[in-house]
């Protein structure tokens, strides 16, 4: 292992000590996985890779939209502008990723701290925005389905105002 590498694992290995959040080692060599605490995406499972050339860190954010996808992808693109290092992704199925990376030689128990705040705050803050953007109908299902048959909200609660309509 080269010491680039070396030492970019020991920043990471030292930052997931420091954090005191759930984490995990990976399938693949170099690799860890945390569990980030969020209040409107309850939770960010990341993995973490510390690879030959840099460290890696990518989580789900949200499938593929049901319906709106111009808005919601033009909502992403939009915002991958204003991202500190961090960009949203899609796999082959149209699922949305949150990525970043960091060269080996700029990895340190801050900078993994920087990219993982990052990725925790946008998911967070990023999730009932796409959620209304891509899924609006199957909520808005899911809401009346729950108010006839006097079930729980709570999990909706976010959306009431675009989900309590007079239609």
């Amino acid at each position: 292992m080269s010491g680039l590498k070396e030492a970019a694992s020991a920043a990471l290995t030292a930052w997931v000590e420091q954090s005191d959040v759930p984490s995990e080692p990976g399938e693949r060599r170099g690799e860890v996985v945390v569990v980030l605490p969020g209040e409107r995406k309850l939770k960010t499972v990341v993995s973490v890779l510390v690879g030959d050339r840099g460290l890696s860190a990518s989580t789900f954010l949200i499938r593929k939209p049901e319906e709106n996808e111009t808005e919601f992808f033009r909502w992403m693109l939009n915002r991958n502008a204003k991202l500190p290092g961090i960009a949203f992704s899609l796999d082959a199925l149209g699922d949305v990723y949150l990525v970043g990376r960091v060269p080996l030689a700029g990895v340190t128990v801050d900078t993994v701290d920087d990219l993982l705040g990052a990725l925790l705050a946008t998911s967070d803050d990023s999730f009932n925005e796409l959620l209304a953007l891509g899924f609006l109908s199957s909520m808005k299902k899911e809401w009346a389905w729950r108010v006839e048959r006097g079930e729980s909200t709570k999990n909706l609660e976010a959306f009431r105002h675009l989900l309590e309509t007079t239609e």
